[in-house]
């Protein structure tokens, strides 16, 4: 939407047949914003895209500047649509032979351009509605989790520990999220306790297992998935592991697809088996735990651990500026070094990365974690740290801040000091 008359544009893109009109720069303007395009550098200067609190201290916008801004926008629109006769704005929706659109297509810009099929009106019945008025059936009262949170009504409504075991079949889709929400809505953003509904699925999952599944939920899969287990992970607990009559290898087989935990911001994933492509990619704190990756693992990560008991594809670390991960015998020629560096086990992280791999074999059955566990002194040499720079600097810092007992408002400056130089 451009900022010179924006109610103008609400209406011609009505005309043109929108339903849905997106703001972006004209309300950042109104908040504050001076447009001094530095929002990736942590150098605003009014204090709105930074984490710094001196410049955070300069912001001085208010919620009902947006407010006042919309009236005017709205109030611009209602003037257009009366000038052009229509009462409302869903009148208006599909109607493009109300644009004037001779200048712009005598325009020597737009010499070769054929724009018939976007200011096409087509021959409908009189009276012929031509914006939404039917809603999509998702299906919705198909889905399985209808089934789940059925079972899962005593730890809704008491908080009390469910458990159940049910079958899944890759046509249903984001199982757990439905669930999740349904808990949610009742304990907000604290959740349950951990694995108070427990529920174990056999088979093989569809998209988006256990997606923004919440703290208090435990899905566990005998079987596997497809891609993006763990989409926005909330909190939650994931197991997926291979079916236990199963008599193959694990760890050299495929479990779940590509792009698992994307942008996950809690809770854990532990998979018996190998993943695809962009594993974890913009994880923000979610452990996740696999025995094999495809490319760009931990892609533009922020925060999380993650451990991969077994190979890793090319491009790892590729845009990782948070979090760290533990890789088994990595091959250091498939990192990506461009902001993550790689180093041997402290003790400190020893310890942290044992716990990790214990849980896995607990969740799982895992042979690798097992083979692992059973000579650890020998097994963390095998181990590489991969953590970023910049974020390594920055957890120091902080860690020096706090033992000389500097206060957070202290100790946020110092760290943000530390990373501006």
């Amino acid at each position: 939407m451009r900022l010179g008359d924006p109610g103008r544009d609400v209406v011609i893109a009505a005309l043109l047949g929108a339903e849905e009109y997106g703001f972006a720069t004209a309300p950042l303007v109104v908040s504050g914003c001076i447009m001094m395009r530095v929002c990736h550098l942590d150098t605003c200067p009014v204090g709105i895209a930074t984490q710094n609190p001196v410049l955070r201290d300069r912001y001085n916008g208010k919620a009902e500047y947006v407010v006042n801004f919309f009236e005017y926008v709205a109030q611009e629109v209602r003037e257009y649509l009366a000038e052009l006769g229509f009462r409302t704005l869903d009148e208006a929706i599909g109607h493009a032979e109300m644009i004037d659109t001779r200048s712009a297509l005598e325009h020597w810009k737009a010499a070769g351009l054929d724009l018939s099929p976007i200011l096409h009106v087509p021959s409908l019945p009189e009276g012929a509605a031509l914006h939404n008025t039917t809603s999509q059936d998702h299906g919705l009262d198909k889905a399985l989790d209808n089934d789940l949170i059925r079972l899962a009504a005593d730890a809704l409504e008491k908080g009390e520990p469910v458990r159940a075991q049910v079958e899944v079949r890759n046509v249903n889709r984001t199982v757990g999220t439905m669930l999740g929400h349904e808990v949610t809505k009742r304990y907000r953003a604290e959740g349950l306790p951990d694995g108070t509904i427990d529920i174990t699925l056999t088979g093989s999952a569809g998209q988006s297992f256990g997606a923004f599944v919440p703290r208090g939920v435990t899905l566990r899969l005998e079987g596997d998935a497809n891609d993006y287990v763990g989409k926005g992970l909330s909190g939650g607990r994931l197991v997926v592991r291979p079916d236990r009559t199963a008599t193959f290898d694990a760890s050299q087989q495929i479990i779940a697809g590509n792009t698992i935990a994307y942008g996950a911001t809690s809770g854990e994933i532990y998979l018996r088996g190998q993943a695809g492509e962009r594993f974890c990619v913009r994880n923000s704190g979610a452990t996740a735990v696999v025995e094999g990756v495809g490319d760009h693992g931990c892609e533009y990560m922020t925060g999380g651990t993650v451990v991969v008991l077994g190979p890793t594809g090319r491009n790892f670390a590729a845009g990782m500026s948070g979090g760290r991960a533990f890789i088994l015998d990595l091959d250091e020629n498939r990192v990506n070094g461009e902001l993550v560096e790689t180093g041997a086990l402290t003790d400190e992280t020893s310890a942290d990365l044992e716990a990790i791999v214990r849980r896995h074999l607990e969740e799982t059955g895992s042979d690798v974690a097992e083979a692992l566990l059973a000579d650890w002194s020998a097994a963390r040499a095998r181990f590489t740290e991969v953590i970023p720079t910049d974020y390594r600097k920055v957890l120091e810092a902080k860690a020096a801040a706090e033992a000389a007992g500097l206060d957070e408002a202290e100790t946020a400056s110092k760290m943000m000091e530390v990373l501006h130089g």
